[in-house]
Order: structure tokens, then C-alpha cells, then sequence
């Protein structure tokens, strides 16, 4: 059962005055959208979405909360920023699941964090590189080896429905 979801942010606009102040553009919102939609029809409601306090991810949360139940809850990490620190993901996490184990987390962060949360999700040695709105599917176990059971970006979703 995928209980664990790790998410790259949709596409941005390539200037900012500042990195954390990049928003969203117009294909970053359509990838979104379509992932959202895609993942709401192939897995059940999360409980939580976790998201780096970037704009572009706030966005990206956003987006993929409208696609969830209302009781869904959204909460902002400061570790989920690109060189954020996967033990302390890992360890909140894993308190999450502690408190209510048949909870299904979201996280939206950055590259190369994501890449790196996969591998100590799953403990395989895998660091995928990941598109725009890609997203991880994994099933974890708190503390324990979690399984990569599916990758897949807006790209992916093109193919499988022409």
C-alpha cells in the first residue's frame, strides 16, 4: 500500500529576485493539475501534505489539495527546502506514522532533496533524478526500508493515455 508520496514541485518561472520567491508558471499549474488528478483516481485521500515554505511548492501543495478530502491537512517544513536534511524529514515522518500509522503523507519539496528523500525512504541506493510535478510512490514503514513501488511525471501520464 503506497502511504508515502514524494513530489517535485510543478515547473516556475525561471527569474526571481529571489529562489524562494518563484512562482508557479502556466505549465507548472496544467502539470499540477494533472497529477493531481491522476493521483486522486489511483490512490485514496492523504491525511497529510507536507511542503517546503518556497512559494512554488506552497503553490504546488496548493494545487494538490483541491483534489483532496477535506480533511486533508497541510503543513509547511522548513527542512523540505532543495538542501534540506532527509533524517529530519525521515524523523518527522516517522513521528507522524507513530501517531496515526494508516496515515498517507504527501511531500512536496525541491530537487535534489527529493532524490534524496527516495533513497532514505527506501534505503535502495536509487537517488532518481525527477521532472517537474514527478511524483514517488512508496511504501514505508516507519523506521524500516520502505519499497519505491511507481515514479511518474506529467510526461509519463502523456504517453499512457494517447
Amino acid at each position: 500500500m503506497v502511504n508515502l508520496v514524494i513530489m517535485r514541485h510543478g515547473e516556475a518561472v525561471a527569474q526571481s529576485s529571489q529562489d524562494s520567491q518563484r512562482q508557479l508558471n502556466a505549465r507548472g499549474d496544467a502539470e499540477v493539475s494533472q497529477m493531481a488528478t491522476w493521483l486522486t483516481k489511483v490512490y485514496a485521500h492523504f491525511d497529510f501534505i507536507l511542503a517546503s515554505p518556497y512559494v512554488r511548492t506552497q503553490q504546488t501543495a496548493a494545487l494538490m489539495l483541491t483534489q483532496q478530502g477535506a480533511a486533508t491537512q497541510l503543513q509547511t517544513l522548513p527542512e523540505l527546502v532543495p538542501d534540506g536534511d532527509c533524517h529530519q524529514v525521515q524523523l518527522y515522518v516517522d513521528a507522524l506514522l507513530a501517531e496515526a500509522p494508516s496515515a498517507r503523507i504527501l511531500i512536496v519539496s525541491h530537487m535534489p532533496l527529493v532524490s534524496f528523500l527516495v533513497e532514505t525512504f527506501t534505503r535502495s541506493g536509487n537517488t532518481p533524478i525527477f521532472d517537474t510535478a514527478a511524483l514517488a510512490c512508496i511504501e514505508y514503514t516507519p523506521g524500516g526500508q520502505g519499497v519505491l513501488l511507481e515514479k511518474i511525471a506529467p510526461a509519463d501520464l502523456q504517453l499512457i493515455s494517447s
